[in-house]
């Protein structure tokens, strides 16, 4: 299992040659805005404020480097779904999206996050099976665990594995930011990926 003694903040990218040289390895964050990628940075690396998050959706607009234990990039990507900006606007982050993750040599794979409240939608099924076709290793997790019962949790994450065709429940791990449920099964399957 990882443990993340040090992260810190490396900067904001618009476009990517402004991008860090990659010469560490990086594990993306992809998933609907307002999922909780920001809140899962911060607890993930036990610090409150290091990915800044919101009650609006569609706040991340930027490609985010985190570098972790001085030796491996922890990088947020804008999300996708209902973001209320242009349609211009988000070709744009989907086309900046899909060129970082199938051209960046660096990248040892993706966590694909998932609300545990919600049946994934067709931007995710998108996700999961275009990561699938370009061969690039997947986490998925459902976030906000916290938000559903303990009795109701099995039937959502059936419901998650069902719709994105997931064979083996192991492929799917729950998360919650607020009380930290799910923080050492991500490390262990991040220590694999990496």
């Amino acid at each position: 299992m990882i443990k993340i003694k040090q992260a810190e903040y490396v900067g904001s990218y618009v476009q990517l040659k402004q991008l860090p040289d990659p010469e560490l390895p990086e594990i993306a964050i992809v998933g609907r805005s307002n999922v909780g990628k920001s809140s899962l940075i911060n607890k993930l690396c036990n610090r409150r404020n290091l990915a800044k998050s919101s009650s609006t959706p569609g706040k991340t607009r930027t490609i985010n480097y985190y570098l972790i234990n001085q030796s491996w990039y922890l990088v947020d990507l804008p999300g996708y779904g209902f973001a209320r900006v242009s349609k211009a606007e988000r070709d744009q982050w989907g086309n900046m999206i899909e060129t970082y993750l199938s051209s960046r040599q660096s990248l040892r794979g993706v966590i694909m996050l998932l609300d545990m409240r919600h049946e994934p939608g067709e931007l995710d099924i998108m996700m999961k099976e275009w990561l699938q076709y370009h061969e690039i290793p997947i986490l998925i997790v459902a976030t906000k665990a916290d938000k559903v019962s303990r009795g109701a949790r099995a039937k959502h994450l059936a419901v998650i594995q069902r719709t994105l065709n997931l064979e083996n429940r192991g492929a799917l791990l729950s998360f919650s930011a607020q009380t930290g449920e799910g923080r050492e099964d991500l490390l262990l399957a991040l220590a694999d990926v990496l």
